[in-house]
């Protein structure tokens, strides 16, 4: 057989192929990519509570204009109460930005150290942590740790921890994922030991210090450390595909923030009047300026498009357990600032 007869076999069977996967995605999320975009941002949120979302929230801050807020379906299913863009959201792993400029605040103030590993800060982790002698706390904030992630433990779902000491237990006494800097391995469970590191330095929670040194610079009233410090009605509503009760009440311990304040805060991160002479040097050698977060009933999307210099932080409450609402919540998310962008070049 010769190599141009090879080659077209293997054209074939990759045809063949990529027809056949088609059968494994969920139709809709080709018909949200394939529709033709809409012209207006309310049209796209639209559009997206017809693909099944129950709500949706977008704040579109683009620079020299007034920031733009839209909504669409209920920020509370059962009473019937639609929603709006002020609406208080779970923001999950976005959180880890505040974390992450905590932390490059408190290095600055030599309070911590990015060369101190874990087995320095957390003596007590030496032998339930693999590699905690070599495992820096720059490692922990870039997620080059290779401690495992508690989410990914086979009980974390059907046994729900109860505090963070039960949540830690599932990372505990584990093989690592890797050897520390040798690879990247997204892990929930760096963020936490250094959200517990910075209550350690600090005698007080990490969540006054990001109030006290972040939120209260940049005005953000409307963001809050715990479920606990809201008015549960100011919160919207997350659901489960599949499962009819609202899911708000549960994991209290989160983020919560309106797209507004999440959106002032990504600029301000972005442009640097976040930080305080020296520490951005610091941040950019340790995190990422954008993030998406993903919990039970929420997900959310936060970015800043430089080409544009625009802000868009979008909120959605509708999860599911195949992980295709996540996908569709992106592709709306790329169609929305293909709009914003489309709006800016005309």
């Amino acid at each position: 057989m010769t190599k141009k007869q090879i080659k077209r076999i293997l054209r074939i069977v990759f045809i063949i192929t990529s027809i056949s996967s088609l059968w494994f995605v969920p139709w809709i999320l080709v018909k949200a990519w394939i529709l033709p975009l809409p012209d207006t941002v309310q049209e796209q949120i639209n559009e997206a509570i017809a693909h099944k979302f129950d709500g949706m929230i977008v704040y579109v801050d683009q620079a020299e204009k007034a920031p733009e807020f839209y909504a669409g379906g209920w920020h509370d299913r059962k009473n019937k109460i639609p929603a709006y863009p002020q609406a208080l959201f779970k923001i999950a792993s976005i959180s880890k930005l505040y974390v992450a400029v905590a932390t490059a605040k408190l290095v600055k103030e030599e309070r911590l150290s990015l060369d101190k590993t874990l087995a320095d800060y957390f003596p007590e982790l030496v032998g339930r942590i693999e590699n905690s002698d070599k495992i820096t706390l720059k490692l922990m904030l870039q997620h080059r740790s290779g401690i495992p992630n508690f989410v990914d433990h086979p009980d974390y779902w059907t046994k729900t921890p109860k505090n963070k000491q039960e949540t830690l237990e599932y990372a505990l006494d584990l093989p690592a994922d890797f050897e520390p800097g040798k690879d990247y391995g997204y892990s929930n469970t760096n963020y936490m030991l250094i959200s517990d590191l910075i209550d350690k330095v600090l005698g007080y929670s990490h969540q006054q210090y990001i109030k006290e040194e972040i939120l209260i610079p940049l005005k953000l009233k409307n963001t809050f450390g715990s479920l606990h410090e809201v008015d549960i009605d100011d919160v919207m509503s997350g659901y489960y595909v599949g499962v009819e009760d609202d899911l708000k009440t549960e994991f209290t311990g989160l983020m919560i923030a309106t797209a507004e304040d999440v959106g002032i805060f990504l600029r301000a991160l972005n442009d640097g009047s976040a930080f305080n002479e020296g520490e951005q040097e610091i941040y950019s050698s340790i995190y990422v300026y954008e993030h998406t977060g993903l919990l039970v009933g929420y997900q959310s999307i936060a970015k800043y498009h430089k080409d544009i210099d625009t802000v868009v932080i979008q909120f959605n409450n509708t999860t599911n357990f195949d992980g295709y609402d996540w996908n569709l919540a992106e592709i709306i998310y790329n169609r929305i600032v293909k709009i914003v962008r489309s709006k800016k070049s005309s």
